[in-house]
């Protein structure tokens, strides 16, 4: 399943982007490739990250697995529900986000695919 009114990055992570901030969470392919997730490691809230350096990491039964911003982004916010409740990853991988962010470079959304290249990239 793929979600149209997403961005989603080659690494499988979506944003939900809302002006200036976007919702960051793992895609329904990189769920399934996961298996059922276990444990996850969340940002910080304060944490500047830059695109495509790690933001956080999921444990399944089948590995454990970094997942890494599309985005240059402040963390502003953490779905610390995750922390108690890992497997929503696997219920719900578009509801379940993990982190929200400050965009900080608003250029870098080009590099990321809409519903339709990504599902061609799938």
């Amino acid at each position: 399943m793929i979600k149209e009114g997403l961005l989603y990055a080659k690494s499988h992570e979506w944003l939900k982007v809302e002006g200036n901030e976007a919702l960051v969470g793992i895609s329904d392919h990189a769920q399934e490739a996961l298996g059922d997730v276990v444990f996850i490691e969340l940002p910080k809230v304060g944490d500047t990250i830059k695109m495509g350096e790690a933001f956080g990491a999921v444990e399944s039964v089948k590995a454990a697995s970094d997942m890494y911003l599309p985005v240059s982004g402040k963390i502003i916010e953490v779905n610390t529900d995750l922390e108690s409740e890992p497997e929503k990853l696997n219920q719900d991988p578009y509801g379940s986000w993990i982190c929200k962010i400050e965009i900080l470079d608003q250029k870098e959304l080009e590099n990321l695919f809409d519903h339709t290249e990504y599902k061609e990239e799938d």
